[in-house]
């Protein structure tokens, strides 16, 4: 659940194996843009370790997510979002991630996301638990249901 995967792009991602370009990075964490971006800011903020889903963190991966949500607002902040309430900040709920890999969505504005990406992560979205709810649930059950 937590090795390396070969196949992993997000871990080739992290390791600097790839030309995507890292907007943002520490000793924990990297952040890039998405691919096929559902708003106009749409960022990812990946662990190094190779974790498989929010439904694999524990109680222990609080700090982890604290920093990966601190990384994700940091990031709209730097790109001069002006509105910080609307933005979505959260992950996609296994079966539906496009990546086995842990990563949090960053997108803002959140009003003007179109219908397709409201689906995706919109607030009445069956595929996607923001990243409150995640932390909400680590630190009251030890787990994300």
């Amino acid at each position: 659940m937590e090795s390396r995967e070969d196949d992993c792009p997000f871990c080739r991602i992290t390791n600097n194996e790839t030309d995507t370009e890292i907007l943002l990075s520490d000793d924990q964490l990297v952040c890039f843009r998405d691919l096929k971006p559902g708003a106009a800011h749409h960022y990812l903020i990946v662990p190094r370790r190779h974790i498989d889903t929010c439904k694999t963190l524990q109680a222990d991966d609080v700090p982890l997510v604290e920093q990966m949500q601190q990384m994700g607002m940091k990031m709209l902040e730097k790109n001069k979002v002006c509105d910080l309430d609307d933005v979505r900040l959260g992950f996609h709920l296994p079966p539906f991630s496009s990546v086995p890999h842990l990563h949090l969505h960053a997108l803002a504005p959140a009003s003007q996301m179109v219908f397709r990406s409201q689906l995706h992560y919109g607030l009445k979205s069956h595929w996607f638990i923001t990243v409150d709810k995640v932390l909400s649930q680590l630190k009251t059950q030890g787990r994300v249901k």
